[in-house]
């Protein structure tokens, strides 16, 4: 019975929960357990507390039996990638740099969720800092794939996307800077959700790469990201780069919106390195989409080839400035060997952060030096442009980009032991966040071994109605995501 609780989507347990069938603190519990069970395999969560979370599950049944439900994720426990702001709960980035740090606030979401009466349920591991594609780099070990332990969840919301995966929580949120949450559920077998750059407050995400960087959702079924992404989306005056919008029933939308659908096919992401099974799989989602009607069309992203350079120049000099606050002199690790002012600084961020960390802040300082400005971070920008008209002069002709989410299924933990074959990883994500749209990974297969495959479709800006209506039409018609990992 527990089991079967926690491998709902959010959308059954809402009903049987509005129908008197289950308390909330009947689903509460049995994420508690299934947590106990399988978390020592997983190692998802960075830290949870049960007390907590039950006590928020029976102020939800005692909201629903006095008639003052507050809508469908009242009750439903969700994990937070542990760079999310909640109050009175820690905030590591899973680094020893914040090992011992308490948020003092919620963030924007965290105030969303709890008033939506969501029941916020432990705090998901991570890379550090988000800096990584493989949930390796954590200063607390490593989280393992539901499907394989011996391989790797995705990264750099690794944790958020095992954990719903290997039914700890009904849904999660993560943040996204080059794939972080489009590629974990590809690798999970789970829906995955980076919207639209400004559609979701950053206030209270430990910064990465700020103009890169997006809240996003991981959940069982496409029906449930459209709840989630309805409870924490809005414009937010304390996030200076949210978007003004009206925000849509996007659930009710997919019921409106039927297509048929022009979809783009971008020759540049099915050449070389794609895994046979993957492009396999993708090919049958293309045959899928056009026995419903849908147009399919093949069309040209000519600048793909500089996603990835452009990406790491843009996002380690971010990373290097937003990462300076971390000093050892206010909240953050101070070393114990530090006899003066520059020991403080220099001998703290040497023992707070991770090697992978290290890296992209160095690469970071360097490409915003002196002399170095122009050559390369000003001529990153300028490319990031033309990434982004790439897109938009791609929409004339389609509504919407369909591509595999990665070129490979999830690869052994330590296989990748260099650092550029790990970032390549990321190659068919990272175009999405330059170019600041809304993109969604959703199950679409396995291969013979038993590893999950996800397909990539990527929207127009502040489309998230049609993309969800496009991603619905596949997912609701297949039962890939009913199958569960064996642990």
């Amino acid at each position: 019975m527990a089991d079967e609780i926690t491998f709902s989507s959010l959308t059954d347990l809402a009903d049987r929960l509005a129908a008197g069938q289950l308390s909330a603190v009947e689903i509460t519990q049995a994420c508690i357990n299934r947590t106990g069970a399988v978390d020592e395999q997983v190692r998802g969560f960075n830290s949870t507390d049960a007390e907590d979370a039950l006590a928020q599950a029976r102020a939800a049944d005692e909201r629903r039996a006095a008639g003052q439900s507050r809508g469908p994720l009242d009750g439903i426990p969700i994990a937070l990638k542990d760079v999310i702001a909640v109050k009175d709960q820690p905030l590591t980035a899973s680094s020893k740099m914040l090992e011992h740090f308490v948020s003092p606030y919620d963030a924007t979401v965290t105030e969303k969720l709890k008033n939506a009466g969501g029941v916020l349920w432990g705090r998901a591991n991570l890379d550090e800092f988000a800096m990584g594609s493989s949930t390796e780099n954590s200063a607390f070990g490593r989280t393992a794939n539901p499907y394989d332990l011996d391989r790797v969840p995705g990264g750099s919301s690794g944790g958020s996307a095992a954990v719903v995966a290997a039914g700890e929580a009904i849904a999660s949120l993560g943040s996204d800077t080059g794939g972080s949450i489009r590629q974990p559920a590809a690798f999970c077998n789970v829906v995955g959700l980076k919207p639209t750059y400004g559609l979701v407050s950053r206030f209270g995400l430990a910064a990465f790469a700020s103009s890169l960087d997006q809240i996003g959702t991981f959940t069982r079924t496409v029906e449930d990201a459209a709840v989630l992404l309805g409870g924490i989306a809005g414009h937010d005056l304390r996030d200076s780069t949210s978007f003004k919008t009206d925000i849509p029933d996007y659930r009710a939308a997919l019921a409106e919106k039927k297509g048929p659908w022009k979809l783009g096919i971008p020759q540049e992401y099915f050449g070389e390195g794609l895994d046979p099974e993957v492009g396999a799989a993708i090919e049958k989602a293309i045959a899928f989409y056009r026995e419903q009607g849908c147009e399919i069309k093949e069309v040209s992203l000519p600048h793909t080839e500089y996603c990835l350079s452009t990406y790491y120049i843009i996002a380690t000099a971010e990373a290097s400035s937003n990462l300076a606050r971390y000093d050892g002199v206010r909240y953050t690790h101070r070393s114990a060997e530090a006899k003066t002012v520059e020991d403080v600084y220099f001998k703290s961020r040497e023992e707070g952060f991770g090697p992978e960390v290290k890296r992209r802040i160095i690469l970071g300082t360097y490409v915003l030096s002196s002399g170095y400005y122009d050559a390369y971070y000003l001529r990153a920008q300028k490319v990031r442009t033309l990434i982004r008209q790439d897109f938009l002069n791609a929409y004339q002709d389609v509504d919407a980009i369909l591509t595999p989410t990665t070129p490979t299924p999830a690869f052994k933990a330590g296989e990748k032991a260099d650092p550029l074959a790990m970032y390549l990883s990321d190659i068919y994500t990272i175009g999405v966040n330059l170019a600041g749209l809304p993109g969604i990974s959703v199950p679409a297969g396995f291969t013979e071994a038993g590893l999950p495959i996800g397909m990539q479709l990527i929207g127009q800006p502040y489309q998230e109605c049609d993309l969800l209506a496009i991603a619905h039409a596949y997912d609701s018609a297949h039962t890939w995501n009913e199958r569960r990992p064996e642990l």
